[in-house]
């Protein structure tokens, strides 16, 4: 089975929750409307900063932070495939996969994989960042095959 099933809806409605928008990470989901992947950079150290914070926590300079385009290429480190639903929303969607994605930059993001099926599932396999447009607020960001 495909992993990509996660992002069709019946009718074009999106019945999943949505991320909580707010002041400290309204760039990086204007970025990714833009299909752009940015993140944050310490102008103290230099370190990327992620999970997205007001502090960096390399240095722990606080608000001194630019938003910095990341190159969206890394390799997947870790996945795990669910065969049972845990929300309301979920019976559809089982199985499932939720992976760890090492990017280039060093950082680890939580995703989806999408376009191959789970038994195709490599550690260290090549990715590159792909959107995925739910909500004309809301795009997010999954991995596909490099």
């Amino acid at each position: 089975m495909k992993s990509n099933h996660l992002y069709e809806s019946p009718g074009g409605r999106y019945a999943r929750p949505l991320p909580i928008i707010t002041s400290t990470n309204r760039p990086y989901w204007d970025a990714t409307g833009r299909h752009e992947l940015v993140l944050q950079r310490c102008c103290v150290c230099g370190s990327w900063i992620y999970p997205i914070s007001v502090a960096c926590q390399q240095c722990g300079t606080q608000d001194a932070y630019t938003w910095t385009r990341a190159s969206g290429r890394g390799r997947l480190s870790s996945w795990v495939v669910y065969h049972r639903a845990f929300a309301p929303f979920q019976p559809s969607d089982v199985p499932y996969s939720v992976v760890e994605v090492e990017l280039e930059e060093g950082m680890r993001l939580i995703s989806h994989l999408v376009g191959l099926d789970f038994d195709e599932y490599r550690a260290g396999m090549p990715l590159h960042v792909a959107f995925r447009d739910v909500t004309p607020e809301i795009t997010l960001v999954v991995f596909e095959p490099a």
